[in-house]
């Protein structure tokens, strides 16, 4: 079964994407199609050389992260992304647009908002329905944009015959959730630069750091260092980091005592991360090579489609 996922480059990638994303992405290499959304971060004001920057670093980081035996490609490299994505807003209605979440977020009533935020969920359709999957994974604040891709795929299937599988949604087993370190209310996100957000190139002087100025709370007494979403978010996060590093709280009775454990476990998983990522930073050759072969194989699977 075709595994499929794109990451866009709106930012750096953090610990958070290496233990909730990379990693099971590196456990389902086979037949898998593992995209850079390059084409989805323009949507929004940017700054070309450095969003051609972040694709580059992207670009090594999910090679450095274990996912060579992937099929791995840019997003504007495979042009039936685009080419299906008219054919789709052909398909579409303004009113289902409209209800969009991003859209309605953040860029509804504004002038300066770009035609391309209105319409990037047909984008985003058409990147999932050009590889025919039977099953998209998808985390809630995604299934809205799959439930946007089923029902295009049904209607131009009645008006046109029968060319796209009508994807279910289903759940997927769920990776480490890593919490901003300085707002543990709220997601670690590669949008949002920041104390809170360990960035998978940070050095391991920074990391420290960053832990060390981690949100816990005024709990000092016995029990302190325990689970508890509602009360205790940020202890909670660091001892989710922790078991997720594959580090053990066991013992641990201060808040010093986890912070120092949470930064040991967070570089040790780093290390060998940034080592192959210096490795392959210094041969850009053999990246772009690997992301041509998979664009090549992408545009084989995906032309058929499109031409259907």
């Amino acid at each position: 079964m075709t595994t499929l996922s794109l990451l866009t480059p709106s930012g750096r990638l953090t610990l958070g994407n290496l233990l909730g994303a990379l990693r099971p992405m590196a456990a389902r290499t086979a037949d898998a199609f593992y995209g850079i959304s390059d084409l989805h971060a323009m949507t929004t004001a940017h700054d070309p050389a450095l969003l051609r920057a972040r694709t580059q670093e992207m670009q090594a980081l999910l090679l450095a992260a274990g996912l060579e035996q992937a099929t791995l490609f840019r997003q504007s490299d495979v042009p039936a992304h685009t080419g299906l994505t008219y054919l789709l807003e052909c398909t579409a209605y303004t009113g289902e647009l409209n209800r969009m979440i991003q859209f309605k977020e953040k860029g509804r009533g504004r002038e300066s908002t770009r035609a391309s935020l209105y319409t990037y969920p047909v984008l985003m359709a058409a990147d999932i329905l050009l590889y025919r999957p039977r099953h998209v994974p998808v985390g809630d604040d995604q299934r809205q944009h799959v439930e946007l891709a089923r029902d295009l795929a049904t209607r131009f299937n009645r008006t046109y015959g029968e060319v796209f599988t009508v994807p279910e949604i289903s759940t997927p087993r769920a990776g480490a959730r890593v919490m901003d370190l300085a707002d543990p209310t709220r997601k670690m996100s590669k949008s949002v630069e920041g104390p809170g957000t360990i960035l998978l190139l940070d050095p391991p002087d920074v990391v420290r750091r960053k832990v060390a100025r981690a949100v816990t709370d005024s709990d000092t007494g016995p029990g302190a260092v325990r689970p508890d979403r509602e009360t205790k978010p940020g202890v909670t996060n660091l001892l989710d980091v922790l078991a997720a590093c594959g580090g053990s709280a066991d013992g641990i009775t201060t808040y010093g005592e986890l912070k120092r454990e949470v930064s040991d476990a967070v570089v040790a998983v780093l290390e060998p991360v940034q080592k192959r990522y210096t490795d392959l930073a210094a041969d850009p050759a053999h990246v772009a090579s690997v992301y041509e072969d998979g664009a090549a194989r992408a545009r084989k699977v995906t032309e058929p489609v499109l031409a259907t």
